[in-house]
């Protein structure tokens, strides 16, 4: 029995490798059952024995996404545990590492921010993965935000939640940018820049100095 719950798991990140290659060489609506099943060697009745459709599968990636970058965090914070303005630079290069190096985390990245049709069937099915994920992001840059302006580093009078959505949608247009070309210099710079100027109008006189 252990053999076989191993060996149905195995198919089933199969399954989602596949349709991830797809996706990304395709894009989301060009992608059939078919051509997941054929790229490693399974029927399409197999794919739909794991996942009913396309949003099914989406959420699975979306799920182990999400895993894969709670992991990430944790070895970033292993490392750092301490909260400062550079260390949450540092945390989204580390991030940036990882978007170079792992082809797969680059491919998902890749699909849902140039490569996914957002229509309202997808939107309703998968949302909440989605929403989960980047309230992880966003619970940790008003955890660390909160920190500091505790420690007198950011100034009272700044809403750390506007800051947490600032960075956020920053960041999410500059990693667009780079998938799409249009980013003209280092994608690491541009990151490191815009982070640094938005600190920098938040900080106080003294963590200034």
């Amino acid at each position: 029995m252990r053999r076989t719950k191993e060996d149905a798991e195995q198919t089933r990140r199969a399954i989602l490798a596949s349709a991830m290659d797809m996706f990304y060489e395709k894009g989301y609506s060009k992608t059939t059952f078919d051509e997941v099943a054929k790229h490693i060697n399974l029927t399409k009745g197999a794919v739909y024995w794991y996942f009913r459709n396309k949003p099914d599968i989406v959420a699975a990636l979306i799920n182990d996404f999400a895993e894969k970058y709670m992991e990430l965090l944790q070895q970033f914070f292993a490392q750092y545990p301490t909260v400062s303005f550079e260390r949450m630079i540092q945390m989204q290069l580390f991030i940036n590492k990882q978007i170079r190096e792992d082809e797969q985390f680059y491919k998902f990245l890749f699909f849902i921010t140039c490569q996914m049709e957002w229509s309202e069937a997808i939107i309703s099915k998968i949302q909440p993965s989605i929403e989960q994920t980047k309230q992880v992001t966003r619970n940790l840059f008003i955890k660390s935000l909160d920190t500091l302006q505790k420690e007198n580093q950011i100034r009272d009078d700044v809403d750390i939640t506007i800051i947490a959505e600032i960075l956020m949608t920053m960041y999410g247009g500059i990693l667009d940018a780079a998938f799409t070309r249009r980013l003209v210099n280092d994608f690491d710079t541009v990151v490191a820049t815009g982070f640094n100027l938005i600190f920098n109008s938040i900080k106080t006189e003294s963590a200034e100095k």
